[in-house]
């Protein structure tokens, strides 16, 4: 896990204002959202059913894969955690690889980390 900038582009930070907006929308306790290899954006919330439990990222990932994707450019996670969990890094790496980047905010949009996948 290597940390990088937290500067961020607009399209960066369009993917966290979407996370944000999911864990809001939603009530759920992360929102996600990632961007495929055409810039295509899938959001979504931590699911929380007796028989299925996905973190938001893997369930935004598990939709972009869902949709035909074959790459990401880019994912966000706003959440308490002070970081993405293995499982999640994995899920990221497993469609856009070891370099893609993997922005983790706090709830108000706060990047307070910026890796990679790998």
């Amino acid at each position: 896990m290597t940390t990088q900038s937290t500067e961020l582009g607009p399209e960066d930070r369009k993917i966290i204002t979407l996370a944000r907006s999911a864990r809001a929308r939603n009530g759920v306790a992360e929102g996600a959202a990632v961007r495929d290899e055409t810039g295509r954006t899938y959001v979504a919330g931590s699911v929380e059913l007796d028989s299925l439990k996905l973190s938001a990222l893997r369930t935004a990932v598990a939709m972009a894969v869902a949709s035909g994707a074959t790459s990401l450019e880019a994912a966000a996670v706003v959440t308490e955690a002070a970081a993405a969990s293995d499982e999640d890094r994995a899920a990221v790496r497993d469609l856009g690889g070891p370099g893609t980047p993997v922005l983790v905010a706090a709830p108000d949009g706060t990047v307070r980390l910026a890796v990679t996948a790998g």
